[in-house]
């Protein structure tokens, strides 16, 4: 397909997909003049992805790069291919171990990965970003006073526990390994609205159930 049927399939305007081109994020199409190029299904795809990750997950133009390299960085096992979608979530800066509030927040999530029989990260500076972001949160809810103990956390880490087994047999449905990298970075993003949506849903028909 030439650009212009790229961008009315794709949902972006063809400066759009000409900078995203120059970025990086979307791989060159096969030239077929000096002037004109021709596009396949794979840039589609593509393009959806990089679009969903701007667009609707509010990733910068830089982690979205950082998350397309990785997924086209073959000397990654599937595994570490894998994790470009956590690596998709903007970072947080790295707790600061001599605040009370943190290391208060950090016991709980230790408490919480050590009862899940999750592997922690090895040492702070290497902490990846939900990590941090755990940390950070839970911070948040010890300085406002609320419970935030490994008891109040596990029930979360257990039901993430089983929406990740959901997550990755999605993943799996996708045939080739860069389908199932890009699968993995766009239900990262395109499902967290989703499951935040269920939650408040089911916040009011709870409520409404017990008073």
């Amino acid at each position: 397909m030439r650009l212009a049927e790229l961008s009315e399939r794709g949902g972006a305007s063809t400066a759009t997909i000409k900078y995203y081109l120059r970025e990086g994020l979307l791989q060159p199409g096969r030239r077929i003049s000096a002037t004109q190029a021709e596009y396949g299904e794979d840039h589609l795809r593509r393009l959806r992805l990089v679009r969903a990750l701007i667009q609707i997950g509010g990733v910068s133009v830089a982690d979205a790069r950082e998350v397309i390299a990785a997924a086209e960085d073959e000397s990654l096992d599937h595994h570490l291919r894998l994790g470009a979608a956590t690596r998709s979530l903007p970072c947080v800066e790295r707790p600061d171990e001599d605040d009370p509030a943190v290391a208060t927040a950090r016991r709980s999530v230790d408490g919480l990965l050590e009862a899940l029989g999750w592997a922690p990260d090895s040492g702070t500076d290497l902490l990846s970003p939900a990590h941090r972001r755990l940390i950070d949160s839970v911070t948040a809810l010890v300085r406002l006073g609320y419970p935030c103990g490994t008891e109040q956390l596990l029930p979360y880490g257990r039901l993430a526990a089983q929406l990740a087994v959901t997550d990755l047999d999605l993943v799996e449905e996708q045939p080739t390994a860069t389908e199932q990298i890009e699968a993995a970075v766009a239900l990262t993003v395109l499902y967290e609205p989703v499951l935040l949506s269920l939650r408040r849903m089911a916040h009011a028909e709870e409520s409404a159930r017990r008073l």
